[in-house]
């Protein structure tokens, strides 16, 4: 599968999981030092391959005859300070939830360590900025993940699909967050409690043989 029809393929999933709505949302793939990225006003649920424009590492358009994303900034400025190959970024409920209350994601389960620590919110600037670019790129040193606030999420890996199961966990993280909250007070784990899970995935017991 190339990369522009990954972005076909993931755009629709998006779609389909209630992750993005309209014609939010955007995706991207490096390959070098050129970037598939899903074009400007065109639900994702409705790409080919050939909607998909391919920009180079200074965002001009090497080919393709749409528009490119209007967060092609932010995906440019990830690539250039991570070692991701692949972005998502979409307006989720959940997520967006949190993004809009809170300045991080409380880490209410262990599975805040798959996006490599506590979730962190970027202060919110206008959509396609260089403003809303640095944030990301802060918000998502040493993660896989941020939230950007009053806005959405974003999430890299080193595929498409690692970027894409990124932005599943984080929004089930916040969807937790957000059910536990309505009915009390979340449990956060604490750094001591996150760190004894690592050390077991790190060192996992011995099971005697039969």
């Amino acid at each position: 599968m190339t990369f522009r029809e990954q972005l076909c393929e993931y755009g629709r999933r998006a779609v389909e999981l209630g992750l993005v709505i309209g014609t939010s949302g955007n995706l991207s793939v490096r390959d070098g030092d050129r970037i598939a990225v899903t074009p400007s006003g065109v639900a994702l649920d409705k790409l080919t391959p050939e909607m998909c424009p391919i920009v180079d590492m200074a965002g001009r358009l090497v080919e393709g005859d749409l528009r490119p994303s209007s967060e092609t900034p932010m995906h440019l400025a990830v690539y250039e300070s991570t070692d991701a190959q692949a972005v998502v970024h979409t307006h989720s409920v959940f997520g967006t939830v949190v993004a809009t209350t809170m300045t991080e994601l409380p880490p209410v389960h262990y599975n805040t360590l798959l996006l490599g620590g506590v979730v962190r919110v970027a202060p919110y600037a206008t959509y396609g900025t260089p403003e809303l670019a640095e944030n990301v790129r802060a918000a998502l040193e040493g993660r896989r993940a941020a939230l950007m606030a009053n806005h959405g999420g974003v999430t890299i890996g080193a595929t498409l699909e690692e970027a894409f199961e990124a932005t599943r966990v984080l929004e089930w993280l916040c969807e937790v967050y957000v059910r536990a909250a309505s009915i009390g007070k979340p449990t956060v784990l604490t750094d001591a409690q996150l760190a004894a899970v690592v050390e077991r995935t790190l060192n996992p017991p011995e099971f005697p043989r039969a």
